[in-house]
């Protein structure tokens, strides 16, 4: 196996071409959609604006954050106007704790911490940390895990997903010098390697706990075909969480767990790279989920910088294999509407559960080209990191 600085060098040429077409895209999008809050494109191509139906959607910052991403790399002032002002308009979303939950790392710290990060603003700085506090609060002392959503029904609930967010209590830490939060953020971490992550290495989305002791009383399919599946972007959230938590703390038992769920992300898309909603689904009909593999594709570069060069050459070359199978099957360069990447899906299309449009199958998803955004600016050595 090469290693993964030979695998850089070799697809070098390739990233710059593809940031090309990312940028030129973007510089038309970022335009478009300033005063929106997009979350997915209309039938006709175009951004939603999410701001206008659910200012708190759990997608709501990643619009944001992609442009703090892009300015970062480019300085094109453009871009950092458009962040700016979809920081601004998610204010409105700041001011409603009601419906503030797990997702605060996804809302603010793509998007506010990015700015704090990179022009030191002490407004988004204040944002951030009114956040971290918010998410920490959330943290189920006896229970040992942060609580998922708001509903009464979820009460017990932890969710893969939340690996994804801690990023802000390790930042919130490490700003103040205070380990409280980086304390809940690995608590919860060492959560889901005992009740979410499987020995096989796939990872259960749900989790029910019984917050006096805290034992697992159930687990739930959430947006796999079924209890006991394996949803593609459940296992992508844990391959980039747990190398996260890694990045944040050394801890080599996150370096483990990501590596057990990276070696099983590859081995269930090795076949064409291109990752399907539910790596445990019948094999027809095929559903794919690209923000999947934009996700897991992120996780893997990092895991690869991680390790030795030719243990880390192995996760590149899944990298390289997924971004260029995506690109070349699902990316839309048309500068003309605001579909990037496409074939994202939310959830798998349960039979008699939900239909295709309800579960939203092969839709372009923000988070998709947020994480494909990331994924090709990782192998041109942009220093700036979000997470």
């Amino acid at each position: 196996m090469k290693s993964y600085k030979t695998l850089l060098d070799e697809n070098r040429a390739w990233a710059e071409d593809t940031f090309k077409k990312i940028d030129k895209k973007m510089s038309e999008m970022t335009l478009r959609s300033r005063d929106k809050i997009p979350d997915g494109v209309d039938k006709d191509g175009f951004h939603v604006d999410r701001m206008q139906t659910n200012p708190n959607w759990w997608c709501n910052g990643f619009w944001g954050g992609l442009n703090y991403m892009l300015y970062a790399y480019t300085k094109n002032e453009e871009y950092l106007k458009t962040a700016n002002r979809s920081e601004e308009l998610m204010d409105k979303a700041l001011a409603n704790y009601d419906k503030l939950d797990h997702d605060l790392g996804f809302l603010w710290h793509l998007m506010s911490g990015a700015n704090y990060k990179i022009t030191g603003d002490k407004k988004s700085r204040t944002r951030n940390f009114f956040c971290a506090a918010t998410l920490a609060s959330r943290y189920v002392m006896d229970g040992g895990f942060i609580r998922a959503w708001n509903w009464n029904s979820a009460r017990d609930y932890s969710i893969i997903d939340c690996l994804m967010n801690l990023p802000l209590l390790y930042w919130a830490s490490d700003e103040i010098g205070d380990d409280r939060y980086k304390k809940i953020a690995m608590a919860h971490a060492d959560m889901s390697i005992l009740d979410h992550l499987r020995e096989d290495g796939s990872v259960v989305h749900i989790v029910e706990h019984d917050r006096e002791t805290a034992e697992v009383r159930a687990t739930h399919g959430g947006q796999g075909i079924a209890v006991g599946s394996s949803w593609s972007r459940g296992q992508a959230w844990a391959l980039y969480g747990f190398t996260i938590s890694y990045i944040h703390t050394g801890e080599e038992r996150y370096l483990n767990a990501a590596k057990q769920v990276a070696n099983y992300f590859i081995a269930n898309c090795c076949d064409d790279w291109l990752p399907r909603i539910d790596f445990r689904a019948p094999a027809e009909p095929v559903y794919y989920d690209a923000t999947a593999g934009a996700c897991a594709a992120c996780g893997l570069i990092e895991l690869a910088k991680r390790l030795p060069e030719n243990e880390g050459g192995m996760y590149m070359n899944a990298a390289m294999n997924i971004l260029r199978a995506m690109t070349e099957k699902f990316v839309d360069w048309n500068p003309e509407n605001d579909h990037m990447l496409g074939y994202g899906s939310v959830r798998y299309p349960v039979p008699g559960t939900y239909t295709e449009e309800q579960a939203g199958v092969h839709i372009s998803i923000i988070y998709g080209d947020y994480f494909y955004t990331e994924a090709v600016l990782k192998l041109l050595g942009a220093e700036f990191f979000a997470w």
